[in-house]
This record gives structure tokens, sequence and C-alpha cells, in this order.
């Protein structure tokens, strides 16, 4: 019997994993893993045309499972090419094993050609990275990088040069059981006392939800019912805590609405639950806050903290939420759910006024015909930029649906790659890429990947023919929009001419049913819709603090359209309050 070699045994653990494809784009340093993944029917190859794309799909694809997935990418030039999809695996906690193949051991230091330090380069954007410069360090080192990336959902990556890769593995090597779940982490005592005291000296409560309350909708709900409290979110907490919310007084932040920020600032006890909300600026300095997150590195550094609470959202609350005391007083909630709707009516007149028959379309008009077309369980692919706007205010979780995006990262070009992942994480669900004009041209080529593969995804093009969050930054910042048009071809034709379903839309008339057709094709489609890019409108006065659209009087910021079914969700909410 022929012996197994490292590549070989290297396959095998990633199986033994749960991994069940590697993305990438092959070459010569690789060509030793490919062949053993060629050879073994537990695991496919997956052949895109840019390893960027590779490692956003396997991010996008352990969002979706919560599994363990991997890419890889051939020396030098290639493994460099994943580095932005791990950056933006890696800050959305996404369990991924990247491997980057190395020039031969032999040549490493001496300037070879394509000569890369792939163990140095991916530090920072993962948990673990290593060079397995022996066959005798496999297993146990490939082992220890899958622990590091499901255990601390994160990146790690393995270095391997093709020619170790060759090699014969070890006759005794090691191998141990594999984890592929983390546990449950419950906090301290002294912190769950602690916790359950500050809320019942508090009047008013607040809770500001992230990704972390994941699988903790029911606890949240039955926490802010038990306390009055107000609930707002972070654009990644939207997806697990909007949906069937009667205390939801929406998102703060750049691409807020609603009450949020009321909520945060005039609470006496603001609790945040799984975020790491980025933008300081928008939380209270004058406010008690409480943190409660998985991870121990979040805690208080985003805002200075008087209690870090260490573990999980969902076994948090199931340990203080007998004990608190029932608050009866609803008076601080209630008049957050009016300032809500109040808010919310105010900013739909736009999108109500004649949205149907605007020429060129508005881009939110989009995304509500969309939210109503799309299957209740699709997930959602979303590009950096403009289209976060929109699927912030339009699209409508219920609990089945996901909206995955580069929203910790903030890399453009995220949502065609993404889809590609999510749909081969499950080719029966409905895959939805909301691409703008300038991401989808950036990542282009993988659309091929699509039609090459028969991938149903539906990529929506939101083309506005410019960069248009980068020029709401300019202009909020006072300097004139420079260098953000795009010349575009017609993007249906691109897509017919790659084999795919394609058609252009460009009146509003036309839109349900181009959605529609491209929901009925079995395999890839592609909506061009030709959309407003004046659909912004900015206020009539600039403060000098406007500077890039990051700082928090750029909340003032009037981003030309409504809310979509939120507004309803909002005046439901009202009908809990009681009538003086």
């Amino acid at each position: 019997m022929a012996k197994q070699s490292v590549a070989e045994q290297f396959v095998d653990i990633l199986v033994r994993a749960g991994v069940r494809r590697l993305y990438g784009v092959v070459g010569d340093s690789l060509n030793p893993v490919v062949d053993a993944i060629r050879r073994n029917d537990a695991v496919d190859w997956i052949q895109v045309r840019h390893e960027e794309t590779a490692a956003f799909a396997a991010g996008a694809e352990a969002q979706i499972t919560g599994a363990l997935a991997a890419c890889a990418g051939s020396c030098g030039p290639g493994n460099l090419h994943l580095i932005n999809g791990l950056y933006d695996a890696h800050r959305s906690m996404a369990p991924v094993l990247a491997l980057a193949s190395h020039i031969p051991s032999g040549e490493i230091g001496l300037g070879y050609f394509q000569e890369t330090h792939p163990d140095q380069l991916f530090r920072e954007c993962s948990h673990y990275s290593e060079l397995i410069s022996n066959p005798q360090q496999m297993p146990r080192l490939l082992q220890t990088a899958i622990q590091h990336a499901i255990g601390r959902s994160g990146v790690s990556v393995v270095s391997l040069p093709g020619d170790v890769a060759s090699r014969p593995a070890p006759e005794k090597s090691v191998e141990h059981a594999l984890i592929t779940s983390r546990p449950s982490v419950r906090p301290g005592d002294a912190e769950i006392d602690k916790l359950v005291r500050m809320i019942d000296d508090a009047r008013r409560v607040t809770l500001f939800c992230g990704s972390g309350t994941a699988g903790a909708h029911a606890e949240v709900m039955q926490f802010a019912e038990r306390v009055k409290s107000p609930v707002g979110h972070a654009l990644r907490g939207k997806e697990w805590i909007q949906y069937e919310n009667p205390y939801d007084v929406g998102m703060s932040g750049l691409l807020g609405y609603g009450a949020a920020y009321e909520a945060t600032h005039e609470c006496d006890l603001l609790i945040l639950l799984g975020t790491d909300f980025p933008y300081n600026a928008f939380l209270p300095d004058d406010v008690p806050i409480v943190q409660v997150d998985i991870r121990p590195e979040n805690l208080g550094r985003r805002s200075q903290l008087d209690l870090a609470v260490w573990g999980d959202v969902r076994e948090t609350l199931r340990c203080i939420t007998p004990r608190v005391r029932a608050k009866s007083d609803r008076r601080f909630l209630d008049r957050m759910l009016k300032k809500h709707a109040d808010a919310l009516e105010g900013v739909i007149k736009a999108y109500t006024r004649k949205v149907d028959r605007h020429i060129p379309i508005h881009p939110e008009y989009v995304a509500s015909v969309l939210d109503d077309l799309a299957d209740d369980d699709a997930i959602f692919t979303v590009d950096t930029g403009m289209c976060n706007v929109w699927a912030a205010r339009y699209l409508s979780p219920n609990g089945r649906r996901r909206i995955i995006g580069s929203f910790s990262h903030g890399s453009m070009a995220n949502a065609l790659p993404q889809a590609i992942g999510a749909q081969f994480a499950d080719r029966g669900r409905q895959v939805v890429s909301m691409s703008g004009d300038g991401g989808f041209t950036m990542m282009m080529g993988d659309f091929l990947t699509l039609v090459q593969y028969d991938l149903p995804v539906k990529v929506v093009v939101f083309n506005n023919s410019a960069l248009s969050m980068v020029e709401l930054e300019m202009l909020v910042s006072g300097i004139p929009s420079y260098g953000t048009t795009n010349v575009n071809p017609d993007f249906a034709a691109v897509a017919q001419a790659a084999g795919a379903f394609g058609v252009r839309v460009e009146k509003p008339k036309h839109l349900a049913g181009a959605l529609k057709e491209a929901f009925r094709q079995k395999g890839p489609a592609l909506v061009d819709v030709v959309t407003d890019p004046n659909a912004l409108s900015i206020p009539p006065r600039i403060s000098a603090e406007m500077v890039t659209g990051f700082a928090l009087s750029a909340s003032k910021i009037v981003l030309d359209g409504g809310v979509g079914r939120m507004v309803q969700m909002a005046r439901s909410n009202l009908r809990n309050v009681p009538r003086p």
C-alpha cells in the first residue's frame, strides 16, 4: 500500500473537521494538495477566478453553516490575494482555515521567485499563522490551526511548501479528536450579582444589541419585557434582533434611524449585548455602561465600562432575568417607542411621493420591491456603500433570512464572492447579491464562477454609475466629489454573453416583473437596475464636524427615502403604549 503524503493527510484532516470544499485558484505549489482533493470523494475543489473571492466565499459559507470552511492560494501572489477576504472573515468571527502554499522549502529566505513570508504576512488577520517546514509537524500543526479557527471563531493560516506537501507523511503521526463547535460560556457569580444590582437600581435601562445576540432573540425579548427596556441594534445585530420585537427603537451609527441614539443617551443604564460597535462617537460618555461579550478583548475597547461581563449573551440573560426585579414603569420605553415611530414617519415622505414613477429609479424602491419578492428564508449578501444603507433600511428580517456583508471590515466587492460561498452551502436556498456597480465591476470576473458551477445566485446590480458613499463622504467634508464616476457597460448584456440570464431595468414599472423572472431562473441571473445617482440629500447647513461621514454629526445626514416595513412595525408597537 502506497504511503500517504503530507498533502493527502492534510486533506483527510480537513474532511474530519467538516470541510467539504476548498475555494481557490490552482498553481504549481498547490498541485499536490489539489491532486489529493481530486482523489478524495469527500471534498471538492471550487475553482474561482480570483483568490480574494475564495476567501470571501469561505467566510460566507462559515457564517451560514457555523462550521469550518477553507480556502487556498498558491505561493507568493496567489496567497497574497486571499488577505482581504481573510481580514473580513476574521473580523466577522467566521471560522476559516486558509492554506497559503509556499515556495520550495530549501529556497525560503533566499529571494526565490515569488517569495513572500505568508506565516508572517497573515498574522494580523488570524488567530494562528504558522509554517509547516517538516513533515513531522503534521498533523499536529494543522489540528492546532483548526482548533484556533473553531475555538476562537476566526481565521487560521497554514503555510505549506509544495515540496513538503509531496513528501510522505510520518508513519506514527499523532491525531486527536477535533473540536467542531464552541461551548456556551457563563459569566462568574460575582459579575452576575453586580449586574443584577445595577439593573435593579436603574430606572431606565436600554439594550443595544449586536451579532452576539444570534440565537438569543427569545432571551432578549424576555429580559426587555421584564425591565421595560427599549432595544436598539447595530447593523450586524439587525438580522438577529429586529424581527418580532415590540421594544425596537431602530439602529444607531452612520446608517442609523429611529430612536436608538436617544434611547442609548437618555437611559441611566446602557447594556451592550454582543456588540463591538466601532463608532464610539455614537455611544454616551455620561451614562453607566455594562458590556456582555464572549470575546474578552472586546470588553471596554469602545467605551469606558462600569461592568465588564465575559460570557455568552444567551447564557448571561438566562442567569439574570429570573433574578432582576420586574419593573412596572413603562414611561421611558413608551416615550422611546413614540420617538422611534415619529422619526420613521418623518422620513417616508420622499419614498412615498411618486416613487413608482420616478426615473431614474429610486434605489430605495428597488430594495423595497426586492424585500417583498424575495423568499422568507433568502440569504442576502450586501456590498459595502449605499447597498448597506438600503439593506439596513429595507430588508425585513424574520428569524429565517440572513444578511451578510463586510460590516466590520468594510471592503468593497464583497457581495458577489460571499454569494458564491452562501450558495454552495445550500444550493436549494435563494441567495441574492445586492451589488453596487462599483463593487460588482471590481470582482466581476467571478460572475463566471456562477456560470461554471450553475449556481442559482441572483445578482441585483444597483447601477448608478457612481461610488455614492464616497461622494457622500466628500460632500459632508466640504470637498467636491471627484473620481467617483463609473462608465459602465450594459451588465445584463455582459451576463447574457457569459451564458446567464440578464435583464436591464430603466423604468420602475418593469422592476417587479424583471425580478420575478430572474427568481424563476434555475441558474444564475443578473438584474441590472439603472438607479438615481442623486438619491442622497444633504442638510442645508454642514458643520465642520461632518468629516468623512463618521463623526457624530454625520448622523444628521438625511438619506432621501424611507425605511420600508419598519414604519409599519413601529406603528404596531405604538398600540402597546397606554393612552392618557
